[in-house]
């Protein structure tokens, strides 16, 4: 392996995760800061009516972004099956539901039915540590 032992590695892991965490709280901050910039941009842009303004530091629009999602799921469901609508719906395999499925049948795998495994680690602070 290396010169470096197990408990060193963790030790700089655990190092790192908590530097992490400090700039993830950090950033976090900053994030909601110009969250509140833009709210106040926007506001002044809803207000005075302007779509997009230029100034010296920069140039800002505003644009609309619409999403759709619904309250009755067995609703949608049977008028996309009513109406043939596939396309209304994304192309992705619910991840829980095939593992429980594969479970249940494990000898009746999906025709063009991909699956990756890979191993991860997971490193917990020793509470007694510094």
């Amino acid at each position: 392996m290396s010169d470096v032992s197990l408990d060193q590695l963790v030790g700089v892991y655990v190092k790192m995760y908590a530097k992490k965490e400090t700039l993830d709280a950090e950033l976090k901050d900053l994030e909601q800061k110009m969250r509140r910039v833009k709210i106040a941009i926007s506001d002044e842009m809803r207000e005075t009516g302007m779509e997009t303004i230029k100034t010296k530091a920069g140039l800002v629009y505003r644009t609309v972004k619409t999403t759709y999602g619904t309250s009755d799921w067995e609703s949608m469901h049977k008028f996309i099956l009513e109406n043939q609508l596939p396309e209304l719906l994304e192309k992705r395999i619910h991840q829980g539901n095939m593992k429980a499925y594969l479970e249940e049948h494990p000898e009746d795998l999906p025709p063009g039915l991909n699956s990756n495994m890979e191993y991860s680690v997971t490193v917990k602070r020793n509470k007694n540590a510094g």
